[in-house]
């Protein structure tokens, strides 16, 4: 039983590492606790059969290449999906920040002395936002996503700048910034491509590995 666990242990790791899931979002996607997976992993403890099955399926294996020895190479990659749940907190939390902008705004706009500035609001509002789809991204979200909401941060800052020169002092080379905002642009991308090679590169290695020990 203790060999059987291993095997078992060892074989769900691989595919879940091959299939680039956390133990959280295969935990969900079984809806099981990422502890249980943790322990599956680990061999403290061995799914039921139901269990197995639905791994099975979701990495696109059968029920032996989970349960015996040797190499295991998923046909398919699962479905990454975001959950209805997750997907509701995220945009909630996105419509938050405009509802409080909106409250300042009303409260700044019937101040004489802001009035006229009152506007400036919605135009930093853009920031917070994206650096709260960035923060559920990190948790949730993939390379991709990461990196489009950084970009978000860049552009929300670059347009803040822009429009706060513009409105309280004159700068004729303001174009500059958008310069300067195209070379952190393609830093990003460059860094989330490194990011992306480097785990395919790693994904590479290990699957020759496996091959190898065919």
């Amino acid at each position: 039983m203790n060999d059987l666990k291993d095997v078992i242990a060892k074989n769900l790791t691989e595919l879940r590492t091959h299939a680039r899931l956390t133990q959280l979002q295969l935990a969900e996607m079984l809806n099981y606790s990422d502890k249980a997976v943790s322990k599956w992993e680990r061999g403290d403890a061995i799914p039921d059969i139901r269990v197995l099955v639905r791994i099975s399926e979701i990495y696109g294996v059968s029920l032996d290449d989970i349960v015996k020895d040797g190499s295991v190479l998923p046909q398919i990659q699962p479905k990454r999906k975001i959950s209805g749940k997750r997907a509701f907190i995220t945009a909630l939390s996105a419509v938050l920040v405009w509802f409080i902008a909106t409250g300042l705004f009303c409260v700044f706009y019937f101040i004489p002395v802001t009035a006229a500035y009152s506007y400036l609001v919605y135009v930093v509002a853009p920031l917070p936002t994206a650096i709260v789809l960035t923060v559920f991204s990190a948790m949730w979200g993939n390379r991709l996503s990461n990196a489009v909401t950084s970009s978000l941060i860049l552009w929300s800052c670059v347009v803040i700048f822009h429009v706060f020169v513009w409105s309280f002092s004159e700068f004729p080379q303001i174009y500059f910034l958008y310069i300067v905002a195209a070379v952190f642009e393609l830093l990003i991308i460059l860094w989330f491509t490194y990011r992306w090679y480097a785990a395919n590169k790693i994904k590479k290695n290990q699957t020759d590995k496996r091959e190898d020990s065919i």
